[in-house]
């Protein structure tokens, strides 16, 4: 359980809360489950839903909704491609396409070696540097096929 893993981190996170704003430490939770689980299981979703004395239902909702929380296994890396409409007129459509064909998956799947999950993101706020994609949380602009291939190259080291 992450309360008895990860004692230390849940308090220092619950100490930046007042008590009547506990719900607040919802998502820094989820993060910290992400972290030691590898995504939000049901089981960490029900125990935040617990610490933070909330209904599980109010914690699967953040989690659902916000795209950076996984409830399902990822890849040991995300990737995620902007498909947004600026991304596209400047060839995001086509870096997926690459991508699922240089990777041998869809969108939403992980690679059979467990390394990278590729997803596509509705908006991640840099069209002025598009195609681009998050790796990890960290962005990578302009992209290329060959640039691309360097990305995975590194991410599979």
């Amino acid at each position: 359980m992450l309360k008895e893993k990860r004692a230390a981190e849940v308090a220092a996170i619950l100490s930046k809360y007042p008590h009547e704003r506990v719900r607040s430490a919802v998502m820094p939770l989820l993060y910290l489950a992400q972290e030691e689980y590898g995504f939000c299981t049901p089981d960490s979703m029900r125990e935040i839903a617990q610490i933070c004395s909330i209904d599980p239902t109010e914690v699967q909702s953040v989690a659902g909704f916000y795209t950076m929380y996984f409830e399902k296994p990822v890849g040991r890396h995300v990737v995620e491609i902007c498909d947004d409409l600026p991304c596209v007129l400047r060839g995001a459509d086509k870096l997926v396409d690459y991508a699922e064909t240089k990777l041998g998956i869809r969108a939403g799947e992980t690679t059979s070696d467990g390394a990278i999950t590729l997803k596509v993101a509705m908006c991640l706020a840099a069209c002025d540097r598009a195609p681009m994609c998050q790796v990890d949380l960290k962005y990578h602009y302009d992209l290329t096929r060959e640039k691309f291939d360097d990305m995975v190259q590194e991410l599979r080291k």
